[in-house]
């Protein structure tokens, strides 16, 4: 696998991205000249200490946020200066998001929430054009992971692992090319962890689902294809390969 992902143009590249915050008067750097690449169907994880740049990082790659420094590419081409409905745009049809919290609005059902995406990209006339259609589409992501029987409920009425398996499910319904998943365990016990964790590697291995995924816990972070490390806003060597230039990877 990771012989074949070599020879692989990247899909999605960070490129010397670095991030700055204001906190009072003083520039507080987040992350520091970092390049991140990963290719079509590839796993990879990304591991750090709180405050390491892990989330920024990944709202830079998913266009949630932008650099100060540096460029984010989609398949060669360079999308995070593009004007803002372009950007809205590609986060609702080629990005798909899952949230350490889940993020659920507590006063739909869970079908509801798992429709929204969708219901986002038609106006008002094509939503109620396409509402059977959505609505399948919903109903058939959350029959895959497990939770046709939780339709109706809202998410104060779902478990911590029902609740992450729905946002889940939301991040797909729209069929993303690129998976974002920011510690999808951390608030998960350990078995419901490793049930989430299971559901995300049959999803890659499937589906060919292209995931970028950050994590504190190396057993977690050990599952992806490969591991990159963030200390302090910049990357360094962790698991089996790492990336240091999206144009060069090499073996550890």
């Amino acid at each position: 696998m990771a012989e074949i992902l070599k020879m692989t143009q990247p899909l999605i590249t960070a490129e010397a991205v670095s991030r700055s915050y204001l906190k009072g008067q003083h520039q507080v750097p987040v992350l520091r000249g970092v390049c991140l690449a990963a290719a079509r169907g590839e796993f990879v994880s990304v591991i750090g200490q709180s405050g390491s740049g892990k989330s920024t990082l990944l709202h830079i790659m998913g266009l949630l946020d932008s650099p100060d420094v540096g460029e984010v590419l989609l398949a060669g081409s360079r999308i995070d200066n593009l004007n803002r409905a372009a950007r809205d745009q590609l986060r609702n049809h080629v990005f798909g998001f899952i949230f350490q919290f889940y993020h659920l609005l507590p006063e739909l059902s869970l079908l509801e929430n798992v429709m929204t995406p969708l219901m986002i990209r038609h106006s008002i006339f094509g939503f109620l054009k396409r509402r059977r259609e959505i609505r399948d589409a919903a109903l058939s992501i959350l029959q895959q992971v497990g939770l046709e029987h939780r339709l109706k409920h809202r998410p104060s009425e779902l478990s911590g692992g029902e609740m992450q398996r729905g946002a889940i499910a939301r991040a797909l319904v729209g069929q993303p090319e690129i998976l974002l998943a920011d510690e999808p365990t951390g608030n998960l016990d350990a078995d419901t962890g490793a049930g989430i964790m299971e559901l995300l590697n049959r999803l890659n291995q499937d589906q060919g689902l292209t995931i970028i995924m950050v994590t504190h816990d190396n057993a977690i972070a050990s599952q992806a294809h490969r591991t990159v490390q963030l200390v302090q806003g910049r990357i360094q060597a962790a698991g089996r390969e790492i990336t240091t230039d999206p144009q060069q990877r090499r073996t550890a």
